[in-house]
Order: C-alpha cells, then sequence, then structure tokens
C-alpha cells in the first residue's frame, strides 16, 4: 500500500497555515477543507460527534446499508443474505465470500460477532442503538454469535418490525472490525479502544495513516476494498474552522473540496470559475437544547417564550440560505412521519408575556455553549440580541467542537446550540433521542437528548416504545406525528433548522457521494 511521501504531506499539511497557492492538488490526493475540531475518536464503537461520520464512513462497512440516498430500501453491505425467524427475534446473515479488511485478513462472521459484542461490553455514547435489543456485557456473546465462517446470528429480547431492527446495522456503531489486529493493540482490557481512537481496521475503502485533532486526518486507500481500492489512493482532511479560508483555498485550487462554507461563500461561488457546488437537502437538525436543571429553563411559560424569541426566517435569509432551512420538527422532512408544522415565529410581545406568567416579567440571565465557527457563533449572536428584546440576557460561551459537546453530555450545560445526526434513517432514532428516557437520573441510562436536558416524560416513552412496535406504516406515522407536536409544543428544546447538504469542489473532480453516507471512494480528477 503506496503512503504519501513525506515532502507531499509535509506540503499538504502546511496549506491552511501558510496559504501557499499549491499548482492544484495531486492527482492521486483528495484534499477536503473541512472543520474537525469536534472530533474525539475515530474508534466507531465511540464516534458520535457531528461530522465525524465523513471520516469513519470511509473506514468501515456494516452488515446492511442502503440502496441510495432516495431509496431507503435495505441491502446487503458486507452480508450477502439473512432471515428472520417465525418468532421475530433470532436474525441470521450470511456473509459474502472473499472479503478482507485493511490488513489483509479475512472477513469472517467471529469478526462481526465481536465487532458488536464489543460494541456493547465498551458502551460508549452510541451503544444504545444496539442495548436497546437487550444486549448487554452479560449475554452479548451468548446472543450474537457466530454459528460459523460466514453465518452471524442475533438474538433480541422482543419482537420489532424487521426493518427498525435492519435499519439500526447500518449505523457506525455496527460497523465490522478486524478483530485480530485490534486484539493485538489492546491495552489493560480497553478492547484496543485506546488504539483504535487514532487508528482504524475496517472493510472501508480508506484505512487511516495519521490523524492529529484539531489539525488533519490523513487516509490511505485500502487495496483490498472491493478487490480494488479507491478510485484515488490519499485522502487528507484538514481541520480549516474558518468558512472563508475554506473558500480561498478552493477557489486556488489549494483543495479539492470544501465542507463547510456558510450563505456567503456558497452565493460567492455560484459563478466562480473552476468551482462547482453539489447539494442535497440532508438529515441533520439544528436546535437549541434547553437543561432542565435550570430553575427558570424548567418553567413551561420560558421554554415556550424561548421558542417565540427565535428570528427563524430572519436568520435563515441572513446567515444560512442555501445551507440550512427554517425547520421546527424533530424528524428531517422525508422520514416517516415527518411533519412540517412551524407555529413559531419571532413575537417579542408574546414572549413577554410568557416570562411575565412564569414571574420572570425583568427577564433573566443564562448562559448559552457554542462552537466558535460558523454558522453555530453567529446564529448565538442573533438569539443573544433578539432575546434581549424580552429582557433575557444571554451569556455566549464560546469553545472547539469538543470542549461543547464533553460538556453537554455531562449536562453542564444552560442552553446548548447543535446538530444531532440521525443515527440510522428510521423515525425511531430521533423520537429515541429527543423524547425518550429512561431515567433522568440514571448515569447508567441511555444518553439520549432528553437525559442530557433532563427531561422525563412517561406519556413519550409510552408512544416511543409504541410506535417502535406498530407494524402498520399508517398507523405509526401517525404515532410520530402525534410525538412530534407534543416535543414541539412542551419540549426541553427549540428546534431551529435542518441542514441542506453541500460540497463545493473543483470543477476537475467528480463522484463525491453524500448520503446515504458521505463516502470519496468514488472520487476521481480530471486528466
Amino acid at each position: 500500500m503506496r503512503r504519501l511521501t513525506a515532502p507531499l504531506l509535509g506540503a499538504l499539511l502546511l496549506l491552511p497555515a501558510l496559504g501557499t497557492a499549491f499548482a492544484g492538488t495531486p492527482r492521486d490526493t483528495i484534499v477536503v477543507a473541512k472543520q474537525i475540531d469536534q472530533f474525539i475518536s475515530l474508534d466507531p464503537a465511540e464516534a458520535f460527534e457531528p461530522g465525524v461520520g465523513e471520516v469513519t464512513g470511509n473506514l468501515y462497512d456494516q452488515l446492511v446499508s442502503y440502496r441510495s440516498a432516495t431509496d431507503p430500501t435495505i441491502v446487503g453491505d458486507l452480508a450477502e443474505s439473512w432471515s428472520v425467524a417465525d418468532d421475530g427475534l433470532t436474525y441470521r446473515f450470511t456473509l459474502k465470500p472473499g472479503q478482507a479488511f485493511a490488513s489483509g485478513n479475512p472477513v469472517t462472521a467471529q469478526d462481526a460477532a465481536w465487532s458488536l459484542q464489543r460494541a456493547v461490553r465498551l458502551n460508549k455514547s452510541p451503544a444504545f442503538i444496539l442495548t436497546q435489543f437487550g444486549f448487554t456485557a452479560d449475554n452479548a456473546a451468548d446472543r450474537i454469535r457466530a454459528a460459523d465462517d460466514r453465518t452471524l446470528e442475533l438474538r433480541i429480547d422482543r419482537p420489532v418490525a424487521p426493518t427498525f431492527f435492519l435499519n439500526t446495522l447500518t449505523a457506525t456503531v455496527a460497523s465490522v472490525i478486524d478483530a485480530k489486529t485490534v486484539q493485538a493493540n489492546e491495552a489493560q482490557g480497553d478492547l484496543g479502544n485506546g488504539w483504535l481512537k487514532a487508528h482504524s481496521a475496517g472493510t472501508g475503502p480508506y484505512a487511516v495513516q495519521r490523524w492529529v485533532p484539531n489539525e488533519r486526518v490523513v487516509l490511505e486507500g485500502n487495496p483490498h476494498w472491493q478487490g480494488t481500492g479507491p478510485k484515488t489512493p490519499h485522502l487528507v482532511i484538514l481541520h480549516v474552522p474558518e468558512p472563508a479560508s475554506q473558500r480561498l483555498l478552493l477557489e486556488k485550487g489549494d483543495v479539492d473540496y470544501a465542507r463547510d462554507l456558510t450563505r456567503d461563500q456558497i452565493l460567492a461561488l455560484k459563478d466562480a470559475p473552476g468551482v462547482a457546488l453539489q447539494s442535497e437537502a440532508g438529515d441533520p437538525l439544528l436546535y437549541l437544547g434547553l437543561n432542565q436543571s435550570n430553575p427558570n429553563l424548567a418553567r413551561p411559560e420560558v421554554r415556550e417564550a424561548l421558542k417565540w424569541l427565535v428570528d427563524y426566517q430572519g436568520i435563515e435569509a441572513s446567515l444560512l440560505s442555501g445551507t440550512w432551512t427554517a425547520h421546527q420538527s424533530f424528524l428531517p422532512t422525508g422520514y416517516l412521519g415527518a411533519i412540517d408544522d412551524a407555529p413559531y415565529r419571532l413575537d417579542v410581545d408574546r414572549a413577554k408575556a410568557l416570562l411575565a406568567r412564569a414571574g420572570l416579567g425583568d427577564g433573566f440571565a443564562v448562559t448559552i455553549d457554542v462552537r466558535n465557527v460558523a454558522p453555530f457563533a453567529d446564529i448565538a449572536q442573533a438569539l443573544q440580541a433578539s432575546f434581549a428584546k424580552a429582557g433575557i440576557r444571554l451569556e455566549i460561551l464560546p469553545g472547539d467542537g469538543k470542549q461543547t459537546i464533553t460538556k453537554y453530555r455531562a449536562r453542564q450545560h444552560d442552553i446548548y446550540i447543535g446538530t444531532w445526526v440521525p443515527d440510522y434513517r428510521d423515525p425511531h432514532s430521533n423520537a429515541d433521542a429527543f423524547a425518550f428516557d429512561r431515567d433522568v437520573n440514571d448515569a447508567d441510562a441511555p444518553k439520549t437528548l432528553a437525559w442530557r436536558n433532563r427531561w422525563e416524560d412517561a406519556d413519550w416513552n409510552r408512544t416511543v416504545t409504541e410506535a417502535l412496535r406498530e407494524p402498520d406504516a399508517a398507523r405509526r406515522a401517525a404515532l410520530y406525528g402525534q410525538l412530534q407536536r407534543e416535543v414541539q409544543a412542551e419540549g426541553p428544546y427549540v428546534l431551529l433548522f435542518q441542514q441542506t447538504l453541500v460540497a463545493a469542489h473543483r470543477a476537475t473532480v467528480e463522484g463525491l457521494i453524500l448520503q446515504p453516507k458521505t463516502s470519496y471512494a468514488a472520487v476521481v480528477k480530471a486528466e
């Protein structure tokens, strides 16, 4: 496997700092400008931050995947076929023959079983995607097992719609990893977690050559991927926090893709020579999380008042046009049961009346944790101005992505502004995140968004569970519609926008797949 030479790698890594014109990026290398400050780990059993899937999606494959971004039909990825027992509890997968990891080791059902067992045993943030089916550290070896080298058997604890269970297996946490390689790098019983934070052991088109947090991720092509390897053998993702800098590097030809451009940069690039834009509706949602441990935010009148203190249309027009659209429900457009209700708008008088009813007619002070990059910082400033009209003094606490997400997960915030990306394309992914909390006081409970914001509602828990088990699609959609309206009106969130995925790129490159998971495997450069 050919690696980037030291001089070439060094030149690439210095581009953002020096701003030096490069005579185009190398023919065998894709260079991407992206905000990667929120990345904490590349281990698929742990990686759970917004945007990290752009890396892990190129390192790992799962048993199943989706046919395309517009067709949610489940198709085999590493699995050739599968079946469900009559009791609805046992799933059997047959792996495709002749597959190999980046190390060259063959892919076996034993690898698949160990990978899923490992995710359950590590019990990191995304583990709930699997543990919701009754898998535990104690029973994983019995319920997740290899019958032979190509046959994997999974036994869940209760019948659910088979499509739902299969949808969860498309999530990153269900990635199949090279057990031999990872076990050889275990340290003090960590199941290789320390090593996999900055390395990889997958079957995807690329493998990690080097990751320097807050600086770059360097990937090299996996020659064993589908027997051919990716079309362009090297991929370098550079941390460029400022969208304006991303645009400049793209226009000069120093990078091939810019992935975090804001409204102004996108408008400026529409007619730029040598640059093209690729966009499509995405799944990420942007929202405010309101921590219910704050006694003011715990008042229902205050939560509603905040929803009337956002200038949704003004922020979209002035800051987000072409990148995000106003959206006030927890299911993205296009999902089963998604609603397009948008009852809130900027109405300061209504917000003031609600605050007066809450006994806070003079307003109050509150903090908001914000990633110090666009568009989050810009939106926070807009919120600061509109909140002030009702006497709410919003203090902005900036930080990098790792700092803010870590604080949010520890429930140490007042208000958090961030994005939520569904873990799989089933409405339960977001319903579970926004509405379900098994026990708000239980540190071992699944770390859903409801848990992070200290919100627990027994009725919502029952609706989430009922919708999950409902076999009739129309009835299931109606339950999700009901739940979205309740969360919209009462929940500890201000739902703001749905993202439009945009990849600005040099006109000489093509082939990037944005959804259902971002893949650079087919990217090629013109002669």
